[in-house]
């Protein structure tokens, strides 16, 4: 097994951040396709996408240096690629966020423990069915933690939001797919 499939991606950022150019390309590997699949759920050309996964790690490699170590690197390059999206959608003319109200109120964090992967297989399948119709501030919540595996804590640290706005807007995506799919039928 080599080094770089058992180092962590703290440690790999910290040997860019002492010098290490080349242990870039491992974080490079581990997130290209990973960051492509989140931007895809945004931006429907493909072109769109590669240009701003680069920009993504362009702008990783420039800051590297301000990441902290002894926090999670992917709430970090989530973040980065967040903001590309935000930014790419905003240049095309579509509307990417809206003023979230749901932000200004304190809201009791409720994180399914117990959610199973067959529960979660499930979910996946309407969320294809029902994502390209739901709110975008509901579409990421969504895409962040049924198809990048994010826990609430990771999803508040890429959106900058409180940990009980992650919350209420999972209970109120869910919902908002459910009536969708509901009118489908």
């Amino acid at each position: 097994m080599h080094v770089e499939q058992t180092e962590s991606d703290e440690e790999i950022a910290c040997r860019v951040q002492g010098g290490d150019i080349d242990a870039f390309g491992i974080l490079v590997d581990r997130y290209e396709q990973k960051l492509a699949r989140y931007g895809r759920r945004f931006v429907a050309r493909d072109e769109d996408i590669q240009d701003i996964v680069q920009d993504v790690f362009v702008s990783a490699y420039q800051n590297i240096q301000g990441f902290d170590a002894t926090l999670r690197f992917s709430p970090w390059i989530y973040r980065i690629a967040h903001n590309a999206c935000v930014n790419a959608l905003r240049k095309s003319g579509r509307t990417a966020f809206s003023y979230d109200f749901d932000a200004l109120v304190s809201h009791h964090v409720y994180e399914d423990p117990a959610e199973s992967e067959r529960d979660v297989k499930d979910m996946r399948l309407l969320l294809d069915r029902g994502l390209d119709k739901m709110q975008a501030k509901y579409r990421e919540i969504l895409i962040l933690h049924y198809y990048e595996d994010m826990q609430y804590r990771d999803i508040a640290d890429i959106l900058q939001i409180p940990i009980g706005t992650v919350s209420i807007r999972m209970k109120r995506a869910k919902e908002a797919l459910r009536e969708n799919i509901k009118n489908e039928l």
